[in-house]
């Protein structure tokens, strides 16, 4: 059982990342962090929970998401600036709860990210089939819906999927250009949706305010909490940022306040525009410039969505390979996956995600894949705020580039805060959920504890 627990040396851990080039800094993380957050929150869960679960209060559920995830965020700029290694949250429960758990929370974060990728890009379907139909091409509904919609693939999410894989391997520095272009671009139809659907906004579309009641409210925080994900993702670059102690609490808190505020406003004016009844859609801002006769600026959001849901898969497939690379480089996954090519990408890693990533976008639901990725995430997020406390007794002195006020009450507040969201996701979401957890553990005794790096030094110093 002691093997179970044991933790990897912090020290050791941070001479680890410096074979791999740092061309990251604080504004590109910022980027890559709104990249990996503006995206299938706004663009497409904003009409689906506002109609499903909580109405115009939708905005409670977003402001409720992020007040967690906030906190959360705090967690995550102390923690990142303090142990700037790849892996994210798999990595700091390795330096302080042993491995047992790092590998469950790294088998985590990699269904996290693949289920995200996954449900991104199937909401990215909705805005192309939009945007082609404005110039009279239509897509045979067989190609774009799933088999339980009465289609046959959601194809056009699957092409997503592996065009980015394909840009991905052509390495950091390189794709972290386009990646900058697209999140621009997404900005830009954000605010020219606000600039021009805020006139079109009548008050009496946002009665009755709270339909759903607060429970309504609560399960809609539950959902939208897949919107706030991406800082999640910059705490697994964290060996490719050139100064981590100050440009990775810059990035991460940065995007989620900005994220957070266009997430209200968004939200603001699309269910004034139109009936929260009539947002079922996955393309809710187009639909609702189309709605008030704005046509032509809808084909241009429906543009923009296309390119900037992009930025979205980008940000999580290259955050899928950093775990892989992190736990295989560990011995906890084949050693294949820690492997990079000419272009410091590791190739394996990437086109596992890429496939499963569009096979998973071609072929299952959008809603169940956003609860899949919330549960874990929302599981992630409170194992972090844990080893805040844990990293603050067992190194006090440890060189921090941001500290986390009020330890530990804020963390504990934090955990209990993700706890209370966790309640509120469905029950087959927690036994599709446990299921992915029974399968961790199975591969955890069949592969990963054998070949464990520290299990091999253990045996080597015994000998």
């Amino acid at each position: 059982m002691s093997g179970l627990f044991r933790k990897k040396n912090v020290e050791q851990m941070l001479s680890q990342g410096n074979n791999i080039t740092k061309s990251l800094g604080a504004m590109d993380l910022m980027l890559l962090g709104i990249g990996a957050t503006i995206g299938t929150g706004v663009l497409v869960l904003t009409g689906l929970v506002a109609a499903r679960d909580a109405g115009p209060a939708v905005i409670f559920s977003f402001m409720i998401a992020a007040f967690v995830c906030g906190l959360a965020a705090l967690c995550y700029a102390e923690i990142s600036s303090a142990i700037p290694v790849s892996g994210s949250v798999y990595t700091y429960s390795y330096a302080t709860i042993g491995e047992f758990v790092a590998h469950l929370m790294g088998w985590t974060l990699l269904s996290v990210y693949v289920l995200t990728t996954s449900a991104v890009a199937s909401g990215w379907t909705g805005y192309v089939s939009n945007f082609l139909a404005g110039f009279g091409i239509d897509l045979p509904q067989e190609l774009l819906l799933i088999p339980s919609q009465g289609g046959l693939v959601n194809l056009p999410a699957m092409i997503l999927v592996i065009f980015i894989t394909l840009l991905l391997s052509l390495g950091t520095k390189e794709s972290k250009k386009v990646n900058n272009i697209m999140v621009a671009i997404k900005l830009g139809v954000i605010l020219l949706f606000i600039g021009v659907g805020v006139f079109y906004v009548k008050p009496v579309n946002w009665t009755p305010f709270m339909p759903f009641g607060f429970e309504g409210v609560m399960a809609g925080a539950a959902a939208v909490f897949f919107a706030f994900l991406g800082f999640d993702a910059l705490a697994t670059s964290a060996e490719e940022v050139k100064n981590p102690q100050r440009d990775l609490p810059i990035g991460i808190i940065s995007s989620l306040v900005i994220c957070t505020l266009i997430y209200v406003v968004v939200c603001l004016v699309m269910t004034g525009m139109v009936s929260y009844t009539e947002l079922n859609v996955p393309e809710a801002m187009a639909y609702v410039l189309h709605a008030v006769g704005q046509d032509a600026v809808a084909g241009v959001i429906a543009a923009g969505a296309i390119i900037g849901i992009m930025a979205v898969v980008f940000a999580y497939i290259y955050a899928t390979t950093r775990v892989f690379y992190s736990m295989s480089r560990d011995g906890l996954l084949p050693k294949m996956f820690a492997k990079m090519n000419k272009k410091e990408a590791p190739t394996a890693a990437l086109w596992l995600t890429g496939i499963v990533s569009a096979f998973i976008s071609g072929f299952i639901d959008l809603k169940e894949l956003a609860n899949l990725a919330n549960i874990g995430a929302l599981l992630t997020f409170a194992m972090v705020s844990i080893t805040v406390i844990i990293l603050r007794k067992s190194h006090p002195n440890m060189k921090r580039g941001f500290k986390v006020p009020f330890v530990p009450v804020l963390p504990i507040i934090s955990v209990a805060s993700i706890i209370f969201l966790m309640m509120n996701l469905p029950l087959q979401t927690w036994i599709l959920f446990s299921i992915w957890m029974v399968l961790g553990v199975i591969v955890y005794f069949a592969y990963s504890k054998r070949h464990s790096n520290l299990q091999n030094q253990s045996s080597n110093n015994k000998e």
